[in-house]
């Protein structure tokens, strides 16, 4: 896979909810460590995502902010 997205987070799949329309995609990508991303069902279908498989959660933002308290 060649992409221009800098931020490629490799992870297995921890749960898929589906929804009517969309589906919510939870990634582990360590112990404790999650992304979660929304997709579409159709996309989820053609991905072939399957709680346990392998994915990758890809971020290509123009700002990406930072906080702390």
């Amino acid at each position: 896979m060649k992409i221009s997205a800098r931020n490629t987070l490799n992870g297995k799949i921890k749960s898929i909810d589906e929804g009517s329309v969309n589906n919510e995609v939870v990634i582990e990508l360590a112990p404790g460590v999650e992304i979660t991303s929304v997709v579409t069902k159709k996309s989820c279908q053609q991905l072939g995502l399957v709680v346990g498989g392998d994915a990758y959660a890809i971020i290509k933002a123009s700002n990406v902010m930072v906080a702390v308290d």
